[in-house]
């Protein structure tokens, strides 16, 4: 009986493996063409195109970055929780596969389509990474409580949602969020918090999930913590003007980082039992200062902001992790398997709030000719810098309840009978910790579980 139902689970995700490749290879050969995305007309008309790439020369290396960044980075990460293994960083490429290709239709049709085509080359691909990257969050608040075909299907519905709020905010709003404090790290961890929240399991939730850590996980979260320092700074820098001047974001991002992980050193001894650091509050600490830097990264911020912004960042993860897990587990029915609010949504929220100050205090003395890169429409005179501060925090209402309902419906379809089905084993899949299990380490006794 058991195997039945496995070969019948393989041959459904096999199924919707091949329909959503084909999908994929009729919209390519119907609308998709490579071209100069320098040309006029294939990036929207918008004040603020974050996504535009003034040196088409320099694409590859930045995408290069992008992409290894969320291949190597992400996909380690997710595997730093024992009791989910290996499988899923298959989970994990598998989910990547689909969305890069359906990200650049999603996206093409704002920002690089010509003449009913969409063109594509290096700074479209650093798009689609970054909801990908989205995509992944989300998935980590959802990990042991989906199958494959589930989160394909999340995939499929979270990305053009994903580009419909970046259109919003970059193109109709005209904000700035070169590195996605809000696009990528606010809208992937509360969708993914509104799919878990949909899919609880009410039996689960009488009881503290446990997760086991073992020695192999700590391998695969230090190699992505050494995937974090390397790339994250360039990856975070991928969408910013690239021209002669100093490279802000990628030194306000470095800043961070190293300010986030020493604070992981000063608050961990505090709140937790242990003597020792684990690894996952390492990591932790290196994707909160560099989640925190999304939105202001390429802004004046200078080296002493940016340690503060990066420490404070860091406290305000761990506190949350300590306290404010156990209330959304426990009241309001939500199971963050790899703590994406504490590393994502709250760090997003407060990269959100800095860069909304940065930009009421923008003036063009003190930046020059990058205030028409950074803020555009207040280089023109089209906007004051109060008014574009206005706009910078009008936006994340906007992300959350975009979010919210997009998370909630595709919660709800994805909790429907039909799509269903245990994993098969722990090795292919994520599985929820049942009664009886040998108890690990639980994800807020490590310092809050990881998910880049």
């Amino acid at each position: 009986m058991a195997e039945g139902t496995a070969a019948a689970s393989r041959l459904r995700l096999a199924g919707l493996c091949f329909f959503l490749q084909l999908l994929t290879i009729i919209l390519f050969a119907a609308f998709v063409r490579y071209g100069p995305e320098s040309g006029p007309g294939l990036c929207s008309p918008q004040s603020n195109c974050s996504r535009r790439d003034p040196e088409p020369g320099s694409g590859y290396p930045r995408f290069r970055d992008a992409h290894l960044q969320a291949l190597l980075g992400f996909g380690f990460l997710l595997a730093f929780l024992g009791r989910y293994g290996l499988g899923s960083v298959a989970t994990s490429l598998l989910v990547m596969a689909f969305a890069v290709q359906w990200a650049l239709l999603a996206q093409g049709l704002f920002y690089f389509s010509l003449k009913g085509k969409i063109y594509v080359g290096a700074q479209s691909m650093v798009s689609a990474d970054f909801c990908t990257a989205a995509v992944l969050i989300s998935s980590g608040a959802v990990l042991g409580r989906v199958n494959p075909i589930q989160m394909l299907l999340m995939t499929l519905l979270e990305v053009p949602l994903f580009a419909c709020n970046e259109f919003i905010l970059l193109s109709l709003m005209g904000i700035s969020d070169s590195g996605g404090s809000l696009t990528v790290h606010t809208f992937g961890a509360y969708f993914g918090l509104m799919v878990s929240r949909a899919l609880r399991q009410p039996r689960a939730d009488e009881q503290e999930e446990q997760q086991d850590a073992g020695r192999q996980p700590d391998v695969f979260a230090v190699l992505g913590t050494l995937y974090l320092w390397i790339f994250w700074p360039s990856f975070a820098s991928a969408t910013t003007a690239q021209d002669s001047a100093e490279p802000w974001a990628v030194l306000n991002v470095y800043f961070s980082l190293a300010a986030s992980t020493l604070a992981a050193f000063v608050l961990s001894p505090i709140l937790y039992e242990e003597g020792t650091l684990q690894a996952a509050q390492i990591q932790d600490a290196a994707l909160v200062g560099a989640a925190v830097m999304g939105m202001a990264g390429e802004m004046l911020l200078t080296p002493f902001g940016a340690l503060v912004a990066g420490f404070l960042a860091s406290h305000l993860s761990l506190l949350g992790s300590r306290f404010l897990s156990p209330i959304l587990r426990s009241r309001l029915k939500i199971q963050d398997t790899c703590g994406v609010h504490n590393v994502h949504g709250l760090p997003g929220v407060l990269g959100t709030l800095v860069g909304t100050l940065l930009a009421g205090l923008a003036t063009a003395d003190a930046y020059g000719g990058r205030l028409e890169r950074v803020f555009p429409l207040v280089a023109q005179g089209s906007r004051t810098a109060g008014g574009q501060a206005w706009w910078q925090l009008c936006a994340l209402p906007v992300t959350l309840i975009l979010a919210a309902l997009g998370g909630s419906l595709t919660g709800a379809l994805l909790g429907s009978r039909v799509l269903r089905w245990a994993p098969e084993s722990p090795e292919a899949e994520s599985k929820v910790p049942e009664d009886g299990d040998d108890p690990g380490a639980s994800d807020e006794e490590l310092g809050g579980s990881t998910l880049a």
